[in-house]
């Protein structure tokens, strides 16, 4: 199995980049794990262009093929169980890969949303686009050690 997560920017802090390195060695156990790093737009560029320019970058990482889930606050919601089952299915129907968009701190482009297969929301609260790194790491993480049986989710 793959995991490729495409997201806008470069993490700057080291506390969250050790934390993405720590979950990614994790989750390697269950599948490759390539985190894809496309350059943020500048925050001076009106909303709607940076989605663009974003999303023309994300998109480019993005194969024909590639079973894709976009991290969006429209979307739909699961507990760690419900995520686990749907997770290890959107691998079955990815042919063992998928990818996983996190947009930048203006969102999506439009153009990515309508190319993604789902779109999910870790929570009605907004976190980082940074953060969210981390937060589905662990909750892939997550989901593997609960399809396996593992101990850790409680």
């Amino acid at each position: 199995m793959k995991l490729r997560i495409v997201c806008a920017g470069k993490i700057k802090d080291k506390w969250l980049s050790d934390g993405i390195a720590e979950y990614s060695k994790r989750v390697s156990k269950y599948a490759k794990v390539e985190i894809v790093e496309v350059a943020d737009s500048p925050d001076t560029l009106p909303t709607a262009q940076a989605l663009d320019q974003e999303g023309k970058r994300m998109l480019a990482r993005i194969g024909a093929g590639d079973y894709v889930i976009v991290m969006d606050l429209h979307g739909k919601q699961f507990t760690s169980e419900e995520w686990s089952e749907h997770m290890i299915h959107a691998f079955e129907k990815g042919g063992a890969e998928i990818v996983i968009v996190i947009g930048g701190s203006c969102g999506l482009s439009p153009e990515l949303v309508e190319r993604a297969n789902e779109r999910i929301c870790l929570s009605k609260m907004t976190y980082t686009h940074q953060m969210t790194r981390l937060i589905i790491l662990e909750q892939v993480y997550r989901a593997f050690k609960i399809h396996y049986g593992e101990k850790y989710h409680k």
